[in-house]
Protein backbone atom coordinates (compact mmCIF):
# COMPACT_ATOMS: atom_id res chain seq x y z
CA UNK A 1 0.00 0.00 0.00
CA UNK A 2 1.52 3.32 -1.07
CA UNK A 3 -0.89 5.76 0.56
CA UNK A 4 -2.26 6.71 3.96
CA UNK A 5 -4.96 4.12 4.73
CA UNK A 6 -8.49 5.22 3.87
CA UNK A 7 -11.62 4.19 5.70
CA UNK A 8 -12.18 1.49 3.08
CA UNK A 9 -8.60 0.27 3.46
CA UNK A 10 -9.18 -0.31 7.17
CA UNK A 11 -12.50 -2.05 6.51
CA UNK A 12 -10.78 -4.26 3.93
CA UNK A 13 -7.92 -5.01 6.31
CA UNK A 14 -10.37 -6.01 9.03
CA UNK A 15 -12.24 -8.34 6.70
CA UNK A 16 -8.94 -9.82 5.49
CA UNK A 17 -7.51 -10.64 8.92
CA UNK A 18 -10.77 -11.54 10.69
CA UNK A 19 -10.67 -14.96 9.01
CA UNK A 20 -7.37 -15.72 10.71
CA UNK A 21 -7.29 -14.08 14.17
CA UNK A 22 -9.92 -13.74 16.91
CA UNK A 23 -11.61 -10.56 18.01
CA UNK A 24 -10.06 -9.62 21.34
CA UNK A 25 -12.49 -8.82 24.17
CA UNK A 26 -13.14 -5.51 25.91
CA UNK A 27 -12.89 -5.86 29.69
CA UNK A 28 -14.32 -3.57 32.35
CA UNK A 29 -13.43 -3.30 36.04
CA UNK A 30 -15.22 -1.19 38.62
CA UNK A 31 -12.01 -1.09 40.65
CA UNK A 32 -10.12 0.46 37.74
CA UNK A 33 -12.95 2.93 37.25
CA UNK A 34 -12.69 4.03 40.87
CA UNK A 35 -8.93 4.41 40.66
CA UNK A 36 -9.13 6.49 37.48
CA UNK A 37 -12.39 8.29 38.32
CA UNK A 38 -13.58 7.45 34.81
CA UNK A 39 -15.38 4.67 32.95
CA UNK A 40 -12.63 2.53 31.44
CA UNK A 41 -12.95 0.00 28.62
CA UNK A 42 -9.87 -2.20 28.19
CA UNK A 43 -9.17 -3.55 24.70
CA UNK A 44 -7.36 -6.74 25.59
CA UNK A 45 -4.75 -7.07 22.86
CA UNK A 46 -2.57 -8.66 25.55
CA UNK A 47 -4.83 -11.73 25.25
CA UNK A 48 -4.21 -12.27 21.54
CA UNK A 49 -3.52 -16.01 21.25
CA UNK A 50 0.02 -17.25 20.58
CA UNK A 51 1.70 -13.85 20.19
CA UNK A 52 0.14 -11.90 23.07
CA UNK A 53 -0.06 -8.55 21.29
CA UNK A 54 -1.77 -6.45 18.63
CA UNK A 55 1.22 -6.84 16.30
CA UNK A 56 -0.30 -9.84 14.57
CA UNK A 57 -2.94 -7.57 13.03
CA UNK A 58 -0.53 -5.50 10.97
CA UNK A 59 1.67 -8.43 10.05
CA UNK A 60 -1.30 -10.52 8.94
CA UNK A 61 -2.66 -7.71 6.77
CA UNK A 62 0.74 -7.03 5.18
CA UNK A 63 1.66 -10.65 4.46
CA UNK A 64 -1.78 -11.49 3.09
CA UNK A 65 -1.33 -8.56 0.70
CA UNK A 66 1.89 -9.97 -0.81
CA UNK A 67 1.91 -11.44 -4.31
CA UNK A 68 2.77 -15.14 -4.79
CA UNK A 69 6.15 -14.10 -6.24
CA UNK A 70 6.92 -11.96 -3.19
CA UNK A 71 6.04 -14.81 -0.84
CA UNK A 72 8.52 -17.09 -2.60
CA UNK A 73 11.31 -14.58 -1.95
CA UNK A 74 10.78 -14.75 1.81
CA UNK A 75 10.27 -11.82 4.17
CA UNK A 76 12.58 -9.82 6.38
CA UNK A 77 11.95 -7.43 9.27
CA UNK A 78 13.57 -5.82 12.31
CA UNK A 79 12.11 -5.88 15.81
CA UNK A 80 12.99 -6.03 19.49
CA UNK A 81 10.10 -8.33 20.36
CA UNK A 82 6.37 -8.41 19.76
CA UNK A 83 6.48 -7.64 16.04
CA UNK A 84 9.18 -10.29 15.65
CA UNK A 85 6.99 -12.95 17.27
CA UNK A 86 3.95 -12.08 15.18
CA UNK A 87 6.04 -11.89 12.03
CA UNK A 88 7.54 -15.34 12.54
CA UNK A 89 4.22 -16.98 13.43
CA UNK A 90 2.19 -15.52 10.57
CA UNK A 91 4.93 -16.27 8.06
CA UNK A 92 5.09 -19.87 9.28
CA UNK A 93 1.33 -20.29 8.91
CA UNK A 94 1.55 -18.95 5.36
CA UNK A 95 4.55 -21.04 4.42
CA UNK A 96 6.86 -18.04 3.98
CA UNK A 97 10.50 -18.05 5.09
CA UNK A 98 10.97 -15.31 7.71
CA UNK A 99 14.14 -13.61 8.95
CA UNK A 100 14.12 -11.18 11.88
CA UNK A 101 16.92 -8.77 12.78
CA UNK A 102 16.90 -8.41 16.58
CA UNK A 103 19.22 -6.50 18.94
CA UNK A 104 21.42 -8.64 21.17
CA UNK A 105 19.71 -7.26 24.27
CA UNK A 106 16.16 -8.11 23.14
CA UNK A 107 13.83 -9.81 25.61
CA UNK A 108 14.97 -13.48 25.87
CA UNK A 109 11.40 -14.75 26.01
CA UNK A 110 10.53 -12.98 22.76
CA UNK A 111 13.69 -14.29 21.09
CA UNK A 112 12.83 -17.83 22.11
CA UNK A 113 9.32 -17.46 20.74
CA UNK A 114 10.60 -16.23 17.37
CA UNK A 115 12.72 -19.37 17.06
CA UNK A 116 9.89 -21.62 18.21
CA UNK A 117 7.60 -20.06 15.60
CA UNK A 118 10.09 -20.97 12.90
CA UNK A 119 11.79 -17.63 12.31
CA UNK A 120 15.50 -17.08 11.72
CA UNK A 121 17.17 -14.47 13.95
CA UNK A 122 20.04 -12.26 12.86
CA UNK A 123 21.47 -10.46 15.90
CA UNK A 124 22.85 -6.93 15.83
CA UNK A 125 23.99 -4.27 18.25
CA UNK A 126 21.23 -2.23 19.95
CA UNK A 127 20.04 0.93 18.23
CA UNK A 128 18.19 1.92 15.07
CA UNK A 129 21.37 2.37 13.02
CA UNK A 130 22.78 -1.15 13.50
CA UNK A 131 19.36 -2.71 12.93
CA UNK A 132 18.78 -0.84 9.69
CA UNK A 133 22.28 -1.65 8.45
CA UNK A 134 21.80 -5.36 9.18
CA UNK A 135 18.45 -5.37 7.38
CA UNK A 136 20.08 -3.87 4.28
CA UNK A 137 22.87 -6.44 4.35
CA UNK A 138 20.49 -9.39 4.72
CA UNK A 139 18.18 -8.06 2.02
CA UNK A 140 21.05 -7.75 -0.44
CA UNK A 141 22.15 -11.29 0.33
CA UNK A 142 18.72 -12.96 0.22
CA UNK A 143 16.44 -10.78 -1.91
CA UNK A 144 13.75 -11.06 0.76
CA UNK A 145 10.83 -8.62 0.89
CA UNK A 146 11.45 -6.09 3.69
CA UNK A 147 8.50 -5.34 5.93
CA UNK A 148 9.01 -2.47 8.36
CA UNK A 149 7.52 -3.14 11.81
CA UNK A 150 5.51 0.10 11.91
CA UNK A 151 6.46 2.54 9.14
CA UNK A 152 4.35 0.77 6.53
CA UNK A 153 0.82 1.67 5.47
CA UNK A 154 -0.32 -1.98 5.28
CA UNK A 155 0.89 -2.46 8.85
CA UNK A 156 -0.86 0.73 9.98
CA UNK A 157 -4.14 -0.37 8.36
CA UNK A 158 -3.93 -3.69 10.17
CA UNK A 159 -3.20 -2.07 13.53
CA UNK A 160 -6.18 0.25 13.01
CA UNK A 161 -8.50 -2.75 13.30
CA UNK A 162 -7.99 -2.90 17.09
CA UNK A 163 -9.50 0.56 17.57
CA UNK A 164 -12.16 -0.18 14.96
CA UNK A 165 -13.30 -3.17 17.01
CA UNK A 166 -13.16 -1.15 20.24
CA UNK A 167 -15.34 1.58 18.72
CA UNK A 168 -17.82 -1.00 17.47
CA UNK A 169 -18.07 -2.57 20.92
CA UNK A 170 -18.16 0.77 22.78
CA UNK A 171 -19.47 3.34 20.29
CA UNK A 172 -19.73 6.34 22.63
CA UNK A 173 -16.10 6.73 23.71
CA UNK A 174 -14.89 10.20 24.61
CA UNK A 175 -11.22 9.14 24.50
CA UNK A 176 -8.98 6.33 23.36
CA UNK A 177 -5.55 6.07 24.96
CA UNK A 178 -2.87 4.08 23.14
CA UNK A 179 0.88 3.65 23.66
CA UNK A 180 3.37 5.14 21.23
CA UNK A 181 6.75 3.79 20.19
CA UNK A 182 7.31 3.77 16.45
CA UNK A 183 3.74 4.93 15.96
CA UNK A 184 2.13 2.07 14.04
CA UNK A 185 -0.57 1.34 16.60
CA UNK A 186 -1.11 5.01 17.43
CA UNK A 187 -1.36 5.97 13.74
CA UNK A 188 -3.88 3.21 13.12
CA UNK A 189 -5.86 4.18 16.21
CA UNK A 190 -5.94 7.82 15.11
CA UNK A 191 -7.17 6.92 11.63
CA UNK A 192 -9.82 4.55 12.99
CA UNK A 193 -11.15 7.22 15.35
CA UNK A 194 -11.08 9.84 12.59
CA UNK A 195 -13.06 7.65 10.18
CA UNK A 196 -15.41 5.77 12.50
CA UNK A 197 -15.88 8.08 15.50
CA UNK A 198 -14.75 11.66 14.79
CA UNK A 199 -15.85 12.94 18.20
CA UNK A 200 -13.47 10.52 19.99
CA UNK A 201 -10.16 12.10 20.98
CA UNK A 202 -7.01 9.99 20.89
CA UNK A 203 -4.27 10.52 23.47
CA UNK A 204 -0.93 8.71 23.54
CA UNK A 205 1.03 7.42 26.49
CA UNK A 206 4.81 7.32 26.28
CA UNK A 207 7.60 6.34 28.71
CA UNK A 208 9.47 9.38 29.98
CA UNK A 209 12.73 7.51 29.50
CA UNK A 210 12.14 7.27 25.74
CA UNK A 211 10.03 10.33 24.98
CA UNK A 212 11.02 11.00 21.38
CA UNK A 213 7.38 11.15 20.19
CA UNK A 214 6.58 13.83 22.77
CA UNK A 215 9.61 15.86 21.69
CA UNK A 216 8.88 15.27 18.01
CA UNK A 217 5.38 16.64 18.43
CA UNK A 218 6.72 19.70 20.27
CA UNK A 219 9.45 20.49 17.72
CA UNK A 220 7.59 19.52 14.56
CA UNK A 221 10.29 17.11 13.38
CA UNK A 222 11.25 13.53 14.21
CA UNK A 223 13.54 13.42 17.25
CA UNK A 224 15.82 10.63 18.41
CA UNK A 225 16.43 9.10 21.82
CA UNK A 226 20.11 9.69 22.47
CA UNK A 227 19.72 7.67 25.67
CA UNK A 228 16.99 5.22 26.68
CA UNK A 229 16.00 4.42 30.25
CA UNK A 230 12.67 2.61 30.61
CA UNK A 231 11.19 -0.79 31.38
CA UNK A 232 8.79 -0.30 28.45
CA UNK A 233 11.20 -1.89 25.97
CA UNK A 234 8.56 -2.14 23.24
CA UNK A 235 8.31 1.65 22.97
CA UNK A 236 11.90 2.72 22.42
CA UNK A 237 11.80 3.02 18.62
CA UNK A 238 11.75 6.38 16.87
CA UNK A 239 8.77 7.50 14.76
CA UNK A 240 8.75 6.93 11.01
CA UNK A 241 8.13 9.28 8.11
CA UNK A 242 4.76 7.57 7.52
CA UNK A 243 3.57 7.45 11.14
CA UNK A 244 4.69 10.91 12.26
CA UNK A 245 2.51 12.99 9.89
CA UNK A 246 -0.58 11.03 10.92
CA UNK A 247 0.26 11.59 14.59
CA UNK A 248 0.93 15.28 13.99
CA UNK A 249 -2.44 15.75 12.34
CA UNK A 250 -4.71 13.79 14.63
CA UNK A 251 -3.31 13.13 18.12
CA UNK A 252 -4.70 15.27 20.94
CA UNK A 253 -1.57 15.14 23.08
CA UNK A 254 1.02 12.79 24.60
CA UNK A 255 1.33 11.97 28.30
CA UNK A 256 4.74 10.89 29.60
CA UNK A 257 4.98 8.39 32.47
CA UNK A 258 7.99 7.14 34.42
CA UNK A 259 8.90 3.55 35.23
CA UNK A 260 7.48 3.68 38.74
CA UNK A 261 4.12 4.77 37.33
CA UNK A 262 4.26 2.04 34.68
CA UNK A 263 5.05 -0.65 37.24
CA UNK A 264 2.22 0.54 39.49
CA UNK A 265 -0.17 0.42 36.51
CA UNK A 266 0.94 -3.13 35.71
CA UNK A 267 0.23 -4.18 39.27
CA UNK A 268 -3.25 -2.61 39.32
CA UNK A 269 -4.14 -4.23 36.01
CA UNK A 270 -3.08 -7.61 37.39
CA UNK A 271 -5.02 -7.12 40.62
CA UNK A 272 -8.20 -5.88 38.90
CA UNK A 273 -8.26 -7.78 35.60
CA UNK A 274 -6.23 -10.84 36.60
CA UNK A 275 -4.10 -10.53 33.47
CA UNK A 276 -0.41 -9.84 32.99
CA UNK A 277 0.18 -6.73 30.89
CA UNK A 278 3.72 -5.95 29.77
CA UNK A 279 5.21 -2.54 30.63
CA UNK A 280 4.57 -1.09 27.16
CA UNK A 281 0.97 -2.27 27.30
CA UNK A 282 0.42 -0.73 30.73
CA UNK A 283 1.57 2.73 29.63
CA UNK A 284 -1.96 3.85 28.58
CA UNK A 285 -3.38 3.09 32.03
CA UNK A 286 -0.40 4.78 33.69
CA UNK A 287 -1.08 7.84 31.52
CA UNK A 288 -4.74 7.91 32.52
CA UNK A 289 -3.83 7.74 36.21
CA UNK A 290 -1.27 10.52 35.78
CA UNK A 291 -3.72 12.91 34.13
CA UNK A 292 -6.97 11.97 35.88
CA UNK A 293 -8.47 15.42 35.49
CA UNK A 294 -8.52 15.06 31.70
CA UNK A 295 -10.58 11.87 31.90
CA UNK A 296 -12.79 12.64 34.90
CA UNK A 297 -16.16 10.87 34.49
CA UNK A 298 -15.48 10.30 30.80
CA UNK A 299 -15.94 7.14 28.75
CA UNK A 300 -12.38 6.04 28.00
CA UNK A 301 -11.04 3.19 25.91
CA UNK A 302 -7.48 2.05 26.46
CA UNK A 303 -5.56 -0.40 24.31
CA UNK A 304 -3.60 -2.83 26.48
CA UNK A 305 -1.28 -3.64 23.62
CA UNK A 306 0.70 -6.64 24.87
CA UNK A 307 1.12 -9.23 27.58
CA UNK A 308 4.57 -10.65 26.93
CA UNK A 309 6.38 -10.36 30.24
CA UNK A 310 9.60 -12.04 31.33
CA UNK A 311 8.27 -13.65 34.52
CA UNK A 312 11.68 -13.34 36.15
CA UNK A 313 11.64 -9.57 35.68
CA UNK A 314 8.14 -8.45 36.69
CA UNK A 315 8.83 -5.02 38.24
CA UNK A 316 6.04 -4.96 40.82
CA UNK A 317 6.79 -8.30 42.51
CA UNK A 318 8.04 -8.10 46.06
CA UNK A 319 6.88 -4.56 46.81
CA UNK A 320 3.76 -2.46 46.54
CA UNK A 321 4.23 0.57 44.31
Amino acid sequence: MDHVPTKQDIIDAHERIAKHIPRTPVFHSEALDRAARARLHCKMECLMPDVGSFKVRGVMNALLSLTPEERKRGVLTQSSGNHAQAFALVAKRMGIAATVVMPKNANPTKKRNVLEFGGTIMECEPGDGPREQMVQEVQRATGAVVLHPFNDYSIIAGQATAAKELLEDVPDLNFIVAPVGGGGLLSGTLLAAHYFSPHTKVIAGEPAGADDAYRSLKTGSIQLNLTVNTIADGLITKLGDKTFPIIQEYVDHIIRVDDKEIAAAMRQLWECLRVTVEPSGAVPYAAILKEKSSFYRQNVGMILSGGNVDLDRIPFLGSRQ
